[in-house]
């Protein structure tokens, strides 16, 4: 059970009305939950239509409670002072109201007739409160218990805003007089963490009525910005909702429920994200919690997040609440993997498994662990259960993809990687043929094979093609890489036909052994123009200088190895595409290709790219085992 009070040091902010659409709004997200009224000077639950009582007027609250005890010196049973709220709930949610009072004649008097000061003092009035709660918790099993409170300094507020609740919701127009007067109650409510009692309450503060205009002259800004620091707001406070010009007010609607798309309704709903998220013992207030956590820098998670700062007795009480909760066991392995505690992150996820959850990210982590601790067999199963769901995300597919050891026509039919579409199969195909080896190279290439062009956004077809034909090219299937680089109906994308001319000139000399000059032709005249205007790297000098070669000019071609070698020096990144290979290197083997275009340029006929000798007979040897299946007990794949 979790106590929240809506408490604002002047009235007519829309205190209540908040304190409703919230409550409303968490009995229709399956939760149980009691308003009770404490304003007892100018009661309001039930003047909602939404909320009143199936005999209007006559069930008893706050007030009657209280006398009955000071009558009998016995704390009464607490469900003859509360009613239900017909029409509100789904999923097993309900709403409870319990007013300030039955409606009487006398109920002024009557109230005024408690002094709560003799109550606490002289009659037990702590405990006559405890054993409230301990009512609503055991008998009744609230999820939530809402507070409305008396605005001011009065004598009950002291029960809302720091005997009864966990949080407090403290509503304000952004003016001088509401901040002199929260500055003391504010105070009061983080005292308590100082008390014997030890209690931290949360507060939210909302900002209430705030006109949606021009800020022009920074009014707002300043008033905000003085609430911020005279109440010690974190960052993420004040929540706002905005002034609502509508008649419909005038019949108290409750905008999440008869208007659930207005804007009001959306910043209700904000509101009742932020009461959640300090609420670790609900489900959906861990949920949020977490994913907050996981998301925001380790430096400003205490500023933002109050006292649900990610400490590990949070954490740990997550865990224990939300024991057999395969989601919430998820998340905390996300989080705990994300703070690099592989230890309590494998725990969960293996945990999360056993109560049956087929998250995809926690198969994967086991696997990856697995592998890591030589368990081949047991990482390729869990590979093997995430590509048996559908509808996962790219990430999801490649990193189960790097971690299988199965043939690669087993991989291809499985769920994961049929049921993805055309963009999802071209961004993993792409991904494993450039940074993969082996058998995750081949997997890739079957997934970019598998595409037909035509299926993809016509951003994307040329990168298809020119990433396959790197691909053959690579692997030494020059043949293939001319066949596709002719192919009638092959998209050319505009300033792109030079990468196209020279990929094609050396897959032509790879098929038939000699040079073929009419393609590097084309790239040097190309170079010449606009259309060539692209990054002018290392890469693109060192192609240059091949191109220059085998159109005879071989004089142009060592310039362009120096400006190559300059350029190389300029950039400095750790790997770089070397067309001698087909492959990203690091800059000591570009350097090394280099001087073997010169020795090429300078008269050394045996001189041949590497990709036309190595890559041919890697390729062969790949093309004569690549229908055996990968023992279980291979070394893990890379991630």
């Amino acid at each position: 059970m979790y106590i929240t009070t809506f408490y604002s040091f002047k009235g007519g902010v829309g205190r209540t009305m908040a304190l409703v659409n919230a409550a409303v709004e968490l009995a229709n997200r399956g939760r149980r939950v009691l308003a009770v009224d404490f304003d007892l000077e100018a009661p309001g639950l039930d003047s909602f239509r939404v909320l009143r009582p199936p005999s209007r007027g006559k069930v008893p609250g706050i007030v009657d409670f209280v006398h009955e005890y000071l009558d009998t010196a016995q704390s009464p049973d607490e469900s003859r002072f509360r009613y239900q709220v017909p029409g509100v709930g789904n999923n097993g949610g309900e709403l409870w109201v319990m007013p300030a009072g039955a409606d009487r004649r006398d109920y002024g008097v009557r109230y005024r007739e408690l002094d709560w000061n003799h109550l606490y003092a002289r009659r037990d009035g702590y405990l006559l409160l405890e054993d409230l709660k301990a009512q609503w918790e055991k008998h009744f099993q609230a999820d939530w218990v809402f507070l409305d409170s008396r605005t001011g300094h009065t004598d009950t507020g002291g029960i809302c805003t720091r005997h009864l609740p966990d949080a407090v919701v403290v509503v304000f127009f952004p003016n001088d007089q509401n901040l002199r007067g929260l500055s003391r109650v504010v105070r009061q409510i983080r005292a308590e963490a100082a008390t014997p009692r030890k209690k931290e309450i949360a507060l939210h503060f909302l900002m209430s009525n705030v006109p949606d205009l021009d800020d022009q002259d920074d009014i707002l800004r300043r008033q905000i910005a003085s609430f911020r620091s005279k109440l010690l707001m974190d960052r993420g406070s004040p929540l706002i909702v905005h002034r609502y010009d509508s008649l419909v007010l005038l019949n108290q609607a409750v905008f999440v429920q008869e208007r659930p798309r207005s804007r009001l309704a959306r910043e209700y709903r904000r509101v009742v994200e932020a009461i959640l998220r300090e609420n670790l013992e609900d489900r959906d207030g861990a949920l949020l919690y977490l994913r907050r956590f996981r998301r925001i820098s380790p430096w400003r998670r205490g500023a933002l997040l109050g006292k649900s700062a990610g400490r590990d007795e949070d954490l740990r009480q997550i865990e224990k609440t939300h024991d057999g909760d395969e989601e919430v066991l998820c998340e905390l392995g996300r989080l705990f993997e994300a703070r690099r505690r592989p230890d309590d992150a494998a725990r969960l996820f293996g945990k999360a498994i056993s109560v049956g959850s087929r998250a995809a990210d926690a198969l994967l982590f086991r696997a990856s662990d697995r592998a890591e601790r030589n368990d081949f067999a047991g990482a390729n199963r869990d590979a093997m259960r995430v590509l048996a769901t559908e509808d996962l995300a790219p990430w999801e597919v490649a990193a189960a993809l790097e971690v299988a050891h199965a043939p690669v026509k087993r991989l291809m039919d499985t769920v994961a990687i049929r049921s993805l579409s055309p963009i999802g199969r071209w961004e993993i195909g792409d991904r494993l043929a450039k940074d993969g080896d082996g058998n995750i190279r081949r997997i890739g290439r079957a997934m970019l094979e598998s595409l037909d062009a035509a299926s993809l956004p016509h951003r994307l077809r040329w990168d298809h093609q020119h990433a396959l034909s790197l691909l053959y090219l690579r692997e030494g299937r020059c043949a293939e890489a001319v066949d596709l680089l002719t192919r009638t109906g092959r998209a050319v994308e505009e300033g792109k036909e030079i990468v196209d001319a020279f990929n094609l000139g050396m897959a032509t000399w790879g098929a038939a052994g000699t040079v073929d000059p009419e393609p590097f032709r084309r790239v040097v005249a190309l170079a010449g123009t606009e259309q060539s205007a692209r990054e002018r790297d290392a890469n693109f000098f060192q192609s240059l200088a091949v191109a220059h070669w085998a159109a005879g000019e071989g004089e142009t071609a060592c310039a362009r190895l120096g400006e190559a070698k300059r350029a190389l020096s300029a950039s400095g990144p750790p790997r770089l595409m070397s067309c001698w290979r087909y492959a990203e290197v690091p800059p000591s083997e570009f350097l090394d290709d280099l001087r073997e275009i010169r020795a090429l340029i300078e008269g050394d006929a045996s001189r041949r790219p590497r990709f036309m000798t190595t890559a041919t007979r890697a390729a062969a040897a790949e093309r004569a085992g690549e229908g055996a299946p990968v023992p279980a007990d291979g070394p893990p794949r890379p991630r």
